[in-house]
C-alpha cells in the first residue's frame, strides 16, 4: 500500500533497498577476496623463500659429501 509519498516512491524503495543490499555485499566480498588474495600472496611467497633455503641446504650438503668422499684419506 503507498503511503504519502505516492506509489513510484514505494516502488523505488521496494527495488532500492535490496539493490543497496546486493551492492554493499559485493562491495564486502570484493574486500575479502582482496585480502584472501593477499594472504595467499605472503603464503606463497614464504613457501618459496622456505623452498630456496632448502635446496641451497641440500646443495650444499651435496658439494660438502662429495668433497669428502673424493678427499684423499691419510
Amino acid at each position: 500500500m503507498a503511503n504519502s509519498n505516492g506509489v513510484f516512491s514505494d516502488l523505488f524503495n521496494a527495488v532500492g533497498n535490496p539493490v543497496q543490499n546486493a551492492a554493499d555485499t559485493l562491495g564486502s566480498g570484493v574486500s575479502s577476496a582482496a585480502s584472501l588474495v593477499e594472504s595467499c600472496t605472503s603464503l606463497c611467497a614464504t613457501l618459496l623463500t622456505s623452498s630456496v633455503n632448502t635446496a641451497a641446504r641440500l646443495v650444499q650438503d651435496v658439494a660438502k659429501g662429495i668433497s669428502s668422499a673424493i678427499a684423499p684419506k691419510p
